[in-house]
């Protein structure tokens, strides 16, 4: 019976200070990993001597969502100066922009070429 007697003493007592003889109690802070932001990746379509103009035009607006001025002025960019990059994203994202117009420019026969390289 005394058993739990002493145990409802200590139950009752609360919490246990450490006994280390000086009386500090220790402090627990909650340290948050640092997150790295991950890497972006450029989207780059390069000019070529066959695809329409057009064609490039409505890719632009298609798969990158710009409006006909915008796509018009990156078309012009790709023509004169053979690259130009048409998004930022994240990899996962760029790849499949790059698969998407890679397979749209083979459907419609135009050998546009769409890569991808990292910011």
């Amino acid at each position: 019976m005394t058993d739990i007697s002493n145990l409802a003493t200590c139950m009752a007592s609360g919490p246990r200070q450490p006994q280390d003889g000086d009386g500090d109690s220790s402090v627990v802070v909650d340290v948050k990993p640092k997150t790295k932001r991950p890497p972006l990746y450029k989207v780059l379509l390069l000019n070529d001597d066959y695809t329409p103009m057009e064609f490039v035009v409505q890719v632009l607006e298609r798969f990158f969502g710009m409006t006909h001025a915008q796509s018009f002025e990156i078309m012009l960019t790709v023509h004169k100066k053979g690259v130009a990059v048409v998004g930022v994203f994240s990899h996962e994202i760029a790849e499949t922009k790059v698969g998407q117009v890679m397979d749209f420019a083979r459907r419609h026969q135009h050998p546009l070429q769409c890569t991808m390289e990292k910011e």
